[in-house]
């Protein structure tokens, strides 16, 4: 079994740890702080008790894969695995410095990743001697149980480090999707009109209740605003704003003003007791929700016939990558296909006529969708 490196053990990193040790592999990790070296056993049991006393997992299979888990004090003693995957933080200067330390200790076959959910992975390999070896794989949180990884490939990564990293992940019990090293790369960047859409209609008038009890209502687990309430608006700005950047601030990008007063106020959600509807959980549906979910999804189905333009991921891809990583009932084009695709793209040609002056161009119909049948 190849030796997997992880470097950053807080919720994301040891969960990584975690998953990799669970299918067989020996795990060398580290972190730079002292405490969530020492703590990182203890965490793991602890997370993974409850299932030990349901009968879910045995007792001998915990211990099993603890003894798999080595923690080290440096980056550089985890170098030395086959695979080695940074999840630090979410910071361009510091995965750059990290990567650099961990290809000088290296050897030249190891492979490095790194799992940013926002920078590029082209970006985070500028300035190594051998950039091919860096990669992209995307997990989601929390890592040993949401299903979906994103392989990154940038461009002239090594096939063979793509093809290691997809082996064993899957390996692992994961559904690997490939896509290239762009803005948001499948899910944070399909998911924005989820968010987006929801948004502009709150500016409109409508209440979040209201946009919630829809898309409960049309099979989705979470609505829009419980989603952002779940996450952090700050978190969810953040990405907003960087994924805008990133686009050229396209209109399709656009970051609304409810959001930006929504993180000003505070009100972030759970983590502040209070959100968009947190405490409260959505009301009944209003009479017009299957209006309400034919917007929604019709912008999920642009902007998902926006990235099938570029090339290098196909629809399928798109539409699991979707119900895996957002848990949606549908993906972005079986959504649209189920709606109808004449219905949809009435639905866009609608909007784009009544599109206020600081959203011309968001709802242009996208060449996949146009011809789509």
């Amino acid at each position: 079994m190849e030796r997997i490196g992880v470097v950053g053990l807080g919720a994301m990193g040891l969960g990584i740890a975690q998953l990799y040790a669970q299918a067989g592999h020996p795990v060398v990790a580290t972190d730079a702080q002292p405490g969530a070296r020492e703590t990182a056993h203890q965490r793991i049991r602890a997370s993974l008790t409850p299932r030990v006393e349901a009968g879910k997992m045995a007792a001998a299979d915990l211990d099993a894969l603890l003894s798999r888990l080595t923690v080290v004090g440096t980056a550089e003693e985890v170098a030395a695995a086959d695979l080695v995957i940074e999840a630090v933080l979410e910071d361009l200067a510091v995965k750059r410095a990290l990567c650099a330390r961990l290809e000088a200790a290296a050897g030249p076959g190891t492979i490095l990743a790194t799992n940013t959910s926002a920078l590029s992975v082209a970006a985070i390999a500028e300035g190594l001697k051998r950039p091919g070896r860096m990669i992209g794989l995307h997990f989601f949180n929390p890592a040993p149980v949401m299903k979906l990884v994103e392989l990154v490939a940038p461009p002239g990564a090594d096939t063979d480090a793509l093809a290691i990293a997809r082996r064993v992940t899957e390996g692992a019990g994961k559904t690997v999707i490939t896509c290239a090293d762009r803005p948001g790369f499948v899910v944070n960047r399909c998911a924005r009109p989820f968010y987006g859409e929801a948004l502009a209609m709150m500016e409109e008038g409508r209440s979040a209740s209201d946009i919630d009890a829809a898309m409960l209502s049309a099979g989705y687990r979470l609505g829009p605003f419980s989603l952002i309430d779940l996450v952090g608006a700050d978190v969810n700005l953040a990405a907003t704003e960087g994924l805008a950047r990133a686009m050229g601030f396209n209109p399709r990008y656009h970051v609304f003003g409810a959001l930006k007063a929504q993180v000003a106020r505070g009100d972030l959600g759970r983590k502040t007791g209070r959100g968009f509807l947190y405490p409260d959980a959505p009301g009944p549906a209003p009479a017009d929700a299957a209006a309400i979910v034919l917007r929604i999804e019709s912008a999920l189905a642009n902007e998902a016939a926006s990235l099938l333009a570029e090339g290098a991921v196909s629809e399928t891809d798109i539409d699991t990558a979707l119900k895996l990583g957002l848990n949606f009932p549908r993906g972005a084009f079986g959504a649209a296909r189920a709606q109808g695709l004449d219905r949809v793209r009435a639905e866009l040609r609608r909007l784009a006529a009544s599109a206020p002056k600081g959203l011309v161009g968001r709802y242009e119909l996208q060449a996949p969708l146009a011809a789509m049948v």
